[in-house]
């Protein structure tokens, strides 16, 4: 973790007023430590910035740590996920622009007046940690390199982090996604699809990312799974011909290939193999047609 917020300072914006929220779920270790440092930078509750930090049902001293600190402290009976943290922060959120942050330390403070800069021309403004000094595990790299790719093509736009937990936004833009956020880790990720599929502006800061102090909660089999279900469900929520279309075209394709394989390798055409998946593939992508009318009638999430 950064030892000093005075690298890189940036006056906050007084017409900007923020409500930085920090979800917090057995965090003793470095939480007091984080909450100095974004009070030096924001200042404390009497000021035109608010800081929230949701104790999301911790057993340890986090909320002990939180209330010794000039911050406003919400706490969850039981642990119910980083995004219901999150999304409890929103709700109570009293400032039109809200930056989140996590409470473990690794990501660098000292950047928040960035992200406000430009939070007034952006929908949201993304921490991408693409800075000098990553701290990522190598054991993520091709998960994280997967799921990128995969969103990328699915979004039709250049997403250098997916899930960066660091990030500014207008509280206005994202309450209309709300009821679809999850409560999980990946309420990261489906806010940044639900905004690019819909056309909002989002920018990418790059910023360092250092180590973590305490255990991680990510479970990198079990996650990565949810994260590629997720990413899917989300396109198809506001875009689903960017995944029937392909599926068509995959079996269309197949379909061709049965064909020429079997006039030139078997005794004869397999007809009603290929027209059972070539229909398969006009279907497929019919369903897809309807599937973007219907989201195309609805009401617009704007």
């Amino acid at each position: 973790m950064n030892e000093s917020v005075s690298k890189d300072m940036m006056e906050l914006d007084p017409s900007l007023h923020c409500t930085v929220i920090i979800p917090a779920y057995n965090e003793e270790k470095v939480l007091g430590t984080v909450l100095e440092h974004v009070l030096q930078v924001v200042g404390g509750s009497e000021g035109p910035h608010e800081i929230l930090v949701v104790d999301d049902g911790s057993s340890d001293q986090t909320a002990t740590i939180a209330s010794q600190h000039d911050v406003t402290l919400v706490r969850h009976p039981v642990n119910r996920g980083y995004g219901a943290a999150l999304k409890t922060g929103i709700d109570q959120a009293r400032r039109e622009i809200i930056i989140i942050i996590d409470a473990d330390g690794t990501y660098p403070v000292e950047k928040i007046p960035v992200l406000l800069k430009d939070v007034a021309s952006y929908h949201m403004v993304v921490g991408a940690r693409t800075g000098e000094h990553v701290a990522i595990p190598w054991t993520r790299a091709p998960a994280k390199w997967f799921l990128r790719q995969l969103a990328n093509y699915l979004s039709g736009t250049r997403i250098p982090d997916l899930n960066s937990g660091f990030r500014a936004f207008q509280k206005a833009a994202v309450l209309p996604f709300l009821h679809i956020l999850p409560n999980g880790f990946s309420f990261t990720t489906t806010i940044t699809l639900a905004m690019l599929t819909n056309d909002y502006l989002v920018q990418y800061i790059p910023i360092d990312y250092y180590h973590r102090v305490g255990d991680s909660k990510i479970r990198p089999i079990r996650d990565t799974a949810q994260f590629v279900n997720l990413i899917l469900r989300t396109v198809m929520y506001f875009n689903p011909l960017k995944i029937f279309a392909p599926l068509s075209g995959l079996l269309l394709a197949a379909a061709i290939f049965l064909f020429f394989y079997s006039w030139w390798f078997a005794d004869k055409i397999m007809d009603m193999s290929i027209t059972l998946i070539s229909m398969a593939s006009v279907q497929v992508f019919v369903i897809g047609l309807l599937a973007d009318l219907i989201n195309k009638r609805g009401q617009r999430v704007h």
